[in-house]
């Protein structure tokens, strides 16, 4: 296997001044788009036939696996503009998918719900992600395992890996 130096000591500047990456980071680089394409190359397609697309997908993961998440929590999450999550939810509370409630405290507040429609759509989505990381998984350790999710982790803000752990490890605590 080939040596990679991943100090930044590799990279190099141009005549123009720009940083340029090492031939290692252009290769993790490829890999992540093309492994990215491959991921949601099949949800795409579902997606495509309710006229939806991958900001569909996004708020339906987010609000199946977090049922009453708020507006405020969602796009915090998805760091995305109110506009934009505005568009993509009306569109999901207008075909079904999604239902807004108030909030038993703060009836101003709305926490978003998957309807049954919407959870199974999810899932399927899920399943069929899954079924490509399983694949992925299934012939590693469980140190690779963990080498590949600190990978994956540390490709996180550092500012906000704590609370993006907090959200994907949710499960393990309850």
């Amino acid at each position: 296997m080939t040596d990679i130096n991943f100090s930044g000591a590799d990279q190099k500047s141009g005549e123009d001044g720009i940083a340029r990456p090492s031939q290692a980071s252009y290769e993790f680089i490829e890999l992540l788009f093309f492994a990215y394409r491959d991921f949601i190359s099949e949800p795409d397609e579902i997606l495509a036939g309710y006229e939806f697309g991958r900001a569909h997908h996004r708020v339906l993961h987010f609000v199946d696996r977090n049922p009453g998440l708020s507006v405020a929590d969602l796009l915090e999450i998805l760091k995305i503009t109110k506009q934009s999550l505005a568009r993509v939810l009306k569109q999901l509370v207008d075909r079904g998918f999604v239902e807004q409630r108030a909030g038993e405290r703060d009836r101003r507040q709305r926490l978003l719900h998957a309807t049954p429609e919407g959870q199974n759509l999810a899932r399927t989505l899920a399943g069929i992600q899954a079924k490509r990381m399983e694949h992925a998984l299934v012939r590693l350790d469980p140190a690779q395992r963990a080498a590949a999710a600190e990978f994956l982790a540390r490709l996180i803000n550092d500012t906000e890996r704590g609370d993006v752990m907090k959200i994907v490890k949710k499960d393990e605590t309850a």
